[in-house]
């Protein structure tokens, strides 16, 4: 027996995609003339209200010989620990708890998408914010390791003539960060429609599992990952 597949023309798929790109509005708050809240900001909040939610649950009655899932936890934030401080170093562990946070709101943020919820990724504005955020964060931590005579004159090393191109670099970075991680969450929607248009519907449910697990978790793994290493540079030969 048969079955029916729904076929897409392109103008449908396109329509998808804008729908995709455009920033839609939760609800809007009455005051000022109206606020309009985006949809990605209420997940955002519903994210990391969950997230404090699971710690707390998750630090309760901790045992000194663990068992259960505080054996899970422990063994991921272990790996975290061990991971960011290969990359920054001793002074790395000042900086551990928000790459930590980071990387675990990312990862969540892009795994929303298994329970039929909008991934606030999608959104332009919210990659953006991660990635101006960690480049600002990245710079005053470079400013308190070093002092601001040594930040500044760390701009034109490894000679003066390169200080132009290490002052965009300012700017390159966090632009470089967002796009990488909302081109690469869009991506996954084009290339999933895509194969919904060309193969049937039984199909695509595995590539769905690698796109919406493995991708999402590779790109906050991508993101943190770059970050520390811009971190460990600016934190670099301090004194």
């Amino acid at each position: 027996m048969g079955f029916e597949r729904k076929v897409f023309t392109m103008e449908e798929f396109a329509n998808a995609l804008m729908d995709e790109l455009e920033c839609r509005t939760a609800f809007t708050i009455p005051i000022f003339g109206g606020i309009d809240v985006p949809e990605s900001v209420l997940m955002t909040w519903i994210i990391m209200a969950a997230i404090v939610i699971l710690c707390r649950i998750f630090v309760r009655n901790l045992k000194m010989v663990p068992e259960g899932p505080q054996i899970i936890i422990e063994m991921l934030i272990s790996w975290l620990n061990n991971f960011f401080m290969g990359n920054l170093g001793k002074k790395g562990k000042r900086y551990l708890p928000f790459l930590e946070t980071l990387i675990i709101y990312i990862a969540v943020a892009n795994l929303v998408g298994l329970v039929g919820l909008r991934p606030p990724t999608k959104d332009l504005n919210v990659t953006a914010g991660l990635a101006i955020m960690s480049i600002v964060y990245i710079q005053i931590c470079g400013i308190r390791e070093k002092g601001v005579k040594k930040w500044l004159h760390s701009f034109k090393e490894p000679m003066a003539l390169l200080l132009p191109i290490n002052v965009l670099e300012l700017f390159i970075r966090p632009l470089s960060l967002c796009m990488r991680l909302f081109g690469n969450v869009l991506g996954a929607f084009v290339v999933m429609e895509l194969i919904k248009l060309c193969i049937p519907v039984a199909i695509p449910v595995a590539f769905s599992a690698y796109f919406d697990v493995f991708d999402g978790l590779i790109q906050a793994y991508v993101f943190v990952f770059l970050t520390s290493l811009f971190l460990a540079e600016a934190i670099e030969d301090a004194e």
